[in-house]
């Protein structure tokens, strides 16, 4: 404490005693509790504990930047994109394959409807509404593009999971809109990057994909003022307190 300055000092003072308040609250005044602190599964993992710190990021960060210093290793979607590019799926699509699930960085609940907020503004509204409803149709087998029901989620899930409405509903809407193929496509390709085998993708091999598909901006993102900037800025800066 002594090393700290007045704001510093006057933040975690405040920390304390809101944790103190909350804690009153949630386990009864002067109880004590031997139950180890959980985090919650919904957690991005940007906010999960870490000893190695974070890179810092440049004054301007680019796209790029964030894949090498908050996404990275980023491996599976790296691969999904990959083989995007390998079964010849349009540009877009596999642009948004790249970006689909590097969200789950930030939070893992409804990664898809927070990952398509946060791309919105700089991308193609068919690229930002596939990454949304991926995360729907992922629980819809379509035999049309040979997608099934991943076995995968049998596992983690259960066999007998049953989605939650909203996503149903989800699943209905996109089922019958005219960029149901958006989100299809990330689904389908999704299928195929778990793969342990596979060669290292790195994000240098989708430079020019990056540079025709997504609106940089010139402040950075972060600076731009966008409705989506303190979203950026929580990336680059997960320890920021307030």
């Amino acid at each position: 404490m002594a090393a700290m300055g007045h704001e510093d000092r006057a933040e975690a003072l405040e920390h304390y005693m809101t944790d103190q308040l909350d804690r009153k609250v949630e386990f009864g005044e002067g109880a004590q509790t031997s139950i180890e602190p959980q985090v919650p599964r919904g957690t991005g993992n940007l906010f999960r504990p870490t000893t190695s710190g974070f890179e810092p990021m440049p004054d301007k960060p680019t796209l790029i930047d964030f894949f090498e210093r908050r996404f990275a290793p980023a491996r599976h979607v790296l691969q999904s994109a990959n083989h995007a590019v390998q079964t010849g799926q349009p540009e877009r699509t596999v642009f948004a394959c790249l970006l689909h699930d590097v969200t789950q960085n930030l939070i893992k609940a409804d990664h898809g409807y927070w990952g398509a907020q946060l791309f919105a503004p700089y991308v193609d509204e068919r690229v930002a509404w596939g990454i949304k409803y991926h995360q729907a149709l992922r629980f819809f087998p379509d035999e049309s593009v040979g997608y099934a029901y991943p076995d995968m989620y049998n596992r983690i899930f259960g066999a007998d999971y049953e989605p939650d409405e909203y996503i149903k509903q989800a699943h209905e809407f996109a089922r019958n809109h005219r960029y149901y193929m958006e989100a299809r496509l990330v689904t389908v390709n999704d299928q195929y990057a778990f793969d342990e085998n596979q060669r290292e993708v790195k994000i240098e091999e989708f430079t020019d994909v990056i540079g025709r598909q997504f609106k940089q901006p010139r402040e950075g993102l972060g600076n731009d003022n966008s409705p989506v900037a303190h979203m950026w800025r929580s990336i680059i800066n997960p320890n920021r307190p307030l």
